[in-house]
């Protein structure tokens, strides 16, 4: 790929620390860099600098496509037997009048309102309670499926798996097999918060450790199948403890290559017991943005969650490394409006989406889960969008 005059003015620039000449020189040979390197782009590099970084690699990967789907999300709870400081979402279970818990036909029922509809993938992520089970999940995916075969069923994280294959004494592979033989296709990434334990003890103490979230993700990948990776960033933890999570991911995807897409996950201070932590700036989620896309080589995409961040802040994302900005939700979520994100109530058509893109300067590519191209948008013209007859000169008084 030819190299942008950005990146030949960052080369030249006598001012630029040796040190980070010689990363970015690793990033134009294609070169790893390592974990030292990884802390010391968060302690000194500028965002700028990470911006030409981060924006040479994202296009030698996508170019300028950017991607999103056509997605609605079921919440089966946010009731929870796990205490986490920082989740603004899930109420103790002797908090039960303030949530819900839905039947299993009252989740069928959410699919069903989708029939017709050209959405690909269902997301289903939710509290831990003792009745969602591994006979439950097992029946709700196989009735989806029989319902709508070509829905793509990507549900539960590790937490939630760890919890019903203990309650259920089997180890982590033959849960996983069982979840693919019920219609399981993908798993999202989240629950995993920070995987060093020096912050996880602290935010995260009662859940499956870092170790166990990696373990029942391997397991996964050896089934053949694919899931994402998040990590929780901007509260209690230091910049080692984001590169320590970020290098954990990067050597099982060297095992594996089961994941598709890393998504860091903003802490929202609204509602939770760590209330009185600063969120971090906007310049600080597009630093880590870049910094994920430079460090994670083996990672094909980086998601911004445009629901958790702002569409302001998604569309500068689209210039530091991100080239995914999900779906439109449907307002089918509350994790992200409850924990006080700017959109409290999610949705997007698929026209918003392709705009949004557009006027970051990027092509709008619908995916299916599996990052199958639905529909490109850039040249696309919506039924409903009335083609230019002229262009509107301006008036000068």
């Amino acid at each position: 790929m030819e190299v942008s005059d950005n990146f030949r003015v960052l080369l030249d620039n006598p001012r630029l620390l040796p040190e980070l000449k010689d990363i970015a020189e690793k990033v134009l040979h294609n070169q790893r860099i390592t974990f030292d390197e990884g802390v010391l782009l968060y302690e000194k590099a500028e965002l700028g600098y990470l911006g030409v970084l981060a924006n040479y690699i994202r296009e030698q990967k996508h170019g300028d496509k950017t991607y999103f789907n056509r997605n609605f999300h079921i919440e089966p709870t946010n009731l929870c037997v796990y205490d986490c400081k920082f989740c603004s979402y899930s109420r103790l279970l002797k908090q039960r009048a303030d949530g819900w818990e839905y039947t299993m036909e009252e989740m069928l029922d959410i699919v069903k309102k989708y029939d017709g509809q050209p959405v690909t993938e269902v997301h289903i992520v939710g509290g831990v309670l003792p009745q969602y089970d591994v006979a439950f999940y097992s029946e709700l995916f196989s009735r989806i499926k029989a319902h709508r075969p070509h829905l793509h069923v990507k549900a539960l994280t590790p937490v939630e798996y760890h919890y019903i294959f203990k309650k259920a004494k089997i180890d982590y592979a033959t849960g996983m097999r069982l979840m693919k033989e019920a219609g399981l296709e993908s798993i999202p990434g989240g629950g995993a918060e920070i995987f060093h334990p020096e912050v996880r003890d602290l935010i995260a103490k009662d859940k499956c450790t870092g170790e166990q979230w990696l373990a029942i993700h391997e397991e996964w990948h050896k089934l053949g199948m694919r899931s994402n990776a998040t990590m929780l960033y901007g509260h209690i933890e230091k910049f080692h403890h984001r590169v320590d999570h970020m290098e954990r991911l990067r050597e099982l995807q060297d095992r594996t290559g089961g994941f598709q897409t890393f998504i860091p996950l903003k802490f929202r201070n609204r509602d939770n017991q760590m209330s009185d932590v600063p969120e971090s700036t906007v310049v600080e989620d597009l630093r880590n943005y870049a910094i994920a896309r430079i460090y994670l080589d083996n990672f094909d995409h980086i998601k911004a969650y445009w629901a958790m961040i702002s569409r302001t802040t998604a569309q500068l994302s689209l210039n530091f490394g991100v080239d995914d900005i999900d779906g439109t939700l449907d307002d089918t979520t509350k994790i992200y409006s409850m924990a006080g994100a700017e959109e409290q109530k999610p949705a997007m058509s698929t026209k918003e989406l392709v705009d949004l893109i557009k006027h970051a300067g990027r092509y709008p590519i619908e995916r299916d889960t599996l990052y199958n191209v639905v529909t490109d948008y850039n040249e696309y013209q919506f039924a409903d969008e009335e083609k230019p007859r002229f262009y509107k000169l301006p008036v000068i008084n």
